[in-house]
């Protein structure tokens, strides 16, 4: 099930249409249930980093959720050390002195890094000991994948400013052009122009290179000639893997975020739960069970023969 054939059995299902932007959040929210309660695979990556002599600390990728394993790879033998996820406090009382230091053994997930009251860096890891050199360390983590929405805007390009605009900000303005729909942003006006534009909802089909504005009517009702082009889409096939193994559970679970936002009647609220329940727990047997296993360490399942 790709994104568009979602977006037609919600129709239908509740035989209603609904807005895009609307239908975009109920995906996006069964998705992050689904991805909260069942690891499969598809929820994990690997990237590599390189630890600073005498630097405590490593930066976390930006989609980190949670931890799967963090290795150390010696910089003279190319030796793989995994290292033991434990709490800051405890690195701290067995490493009291950052400034002794040498070859990693512990890792915590510290916090975010602050400079001039800025966040920095999202999350960091702390490491004990501090590293006393530059140590590959691969790190295999949980993230929320690409979602099955399809062509989403993820970043915009140049302002164009425009002239006699109503200085102000303006929240979850409906960006106008382009080849798809449902893109909203907060939207600064500075001396007549526009001078920030930070996208809240990146809607679905549009193309990289396309023009995007916004009614004079809804950034304080006068000027013109603003526009900003889309500089970057994300998943211009609109599937994923959860679409392509098992969409029951993305397609009960949207239902149910759709059916809640109606109001429906509880007896099909009830069921759509239920229907998402069992779903889940098929999921669960396949990505917490089956593909955790195999017949020649586990054996094959025995069914007794009534």
């Amino acid at each position: 099930m790709n994104y568009a054939a979602l977006v037609a059995a919600i129709s239908s299902y509740t035989e209603n249409t609904f807005p895009t932007v609307d239908m975009n959040v109920f995906i996006t929210q069964a998705e992050k249930r689904i991805y909260n309660a069942v690891q499969i695979p598809a929820l994990r990556k690997n990237v590599t980093g390189i630890t600073t002599a005498s630097n405590k600390y490593l930066a976390c990728p930006d989609d980190f959720l949670s931890s799967y394993s963090l290795a150390a790879i010696d910089p003279t033998t190319g030796a793989y050390t995994y290292l033991l996820n434990k709490d800051v406090n405890f690195i701290r009382e067995a490493y009291p002195k950052p400034t002794s230091t040498g070859s990693p053994k512990y890792y915590a997930l510290f916090g975010p890094a602050v400079a001039s009251s800025v966040i920095t860096t999202e999350l960091t890891f702390l490491i004990g000991p501090t590293p006393d050199a530059a140590y590959s360390m691969e790190l295999h983590y949980y993230y929320y994948p690409e979602s099955i929405i399809q062509r989403p805007i993820l970043t915009l390009g140049a302002i164009t400013a425009g002239t006699s605009y109503t200085t102000g900000t303006y929240s979850n303005v409906s960006l106008t052009g382009g080849s798809g729909s449902g893109a909203t942003a907060n939207i600064v006006v500075s001396g007549g122009g526009v001078t920030a534009v930070t996208l809240v909802n990146g809607g679905t089909g549009f193309v990289v290179g396309n023009t995007m504005s916004a009614l004079a009517a809804n950034i304080g009702g006068t000027g013109s000639g603003f526009s900003i082009p889309v500089a970057t889409v994300g998943n211009t096939t609109g599937t994923t893997w959860l679409g392509d193994n098992y969409d029951p559970a993305l397609l009960y679970g949207t239902l149910v975020e759709a059916y809640t936002y109606m109001k429906g009647e509880q007896d099909m609220i009830v069921l759509y739960n239920t229907k998402f329940g069992e779903a889940l727990t098929q999921l669960k047997r396949l990505g917490d069970g089956l593909e955790r296993q195999d017949a020649y360490r586990s054996g094959q399942a025995r069914v007794p023969v009534t």
